[in-house]
């Protein structure tokens, strides 16, 4: 998949917004914070409309991962027009979900999703950051258990050289920053 979108002023600043927090939550952890990115109308606005622009008309469903990828997930989903479908940590839906289990660097876990929307939808999946690629390869499956078409993924942020574009194996992928 091309780039995009090319580099603009817009652009440039809002990642000029994430913040990197050393040693968060644990020590050698740099974390990217992108709250002031979000407190920023013009900035959000920027990067939502980045997230989705290669992907415009081919999606049904935008799918937000827990918890950062719901708001970037929720933006996108109003601003296209498209349903929203948050995927969620194990144990937080209130009725039966597809569930599909995943490693971390620290033990496993579990990523879930209703069946709201009808077979064969097309969703694009979105998360705040690829790092190894774990929750999102997980939603993906999750998706593809319950009928839908995995439609591309975009992310705000990928760390490069984690290896989480090879655990995602998405052709599709898009990511609006890197590092």
């Amino acid at each position: 998949m091309p780039a995009f979108p090319a580099s603009s002023a817009e652009l440039e600043r809002a990642e000029s917004l994430i913040l990197e927090i050393p040693d968060y939550p644990s020590a050698g952890i740099l974390f990217r914070d992108i709250t002031p990115l979000l407190a920023d109308g013009a900035a959000f606005r920027a990067t939502v409309d980045a997230l989705i622009a290669p992907f415009r008309g081919m999606f049904d469903v935008v799918a937000g991962l827990e918890a950062r990828g719901f708001l970037l997930a929720s933006a996108a989903a109003y601003a296209s027009g498209a349903g929203l479908m948050p995927i969620r940590k194990a144990g937080k839906l209130p009725r039966p979900a597809a569930n599909v289990g995943y490693s971390l660097e620290y033990g496993i876990a579990e990523v879930e999703a209703h069946a709201d929307f009808p077979r064969g939808s097309r969703v694009l999946v979105i998360d705040d950051v690829l790092a190894t690629g774990g929750t999102l390869a997980a939603a993906h499956e999750v998706l593809r258990k319950l009928d839908y078409e995995v439609a591309g993924t975009a992310v705000l942020f990928e760390i490069e050289g984690l290896g989480g574009r090879d655990a995602i194996a998405d052709r599709r992928l898009h990511t609006v920053f890197r590092s």
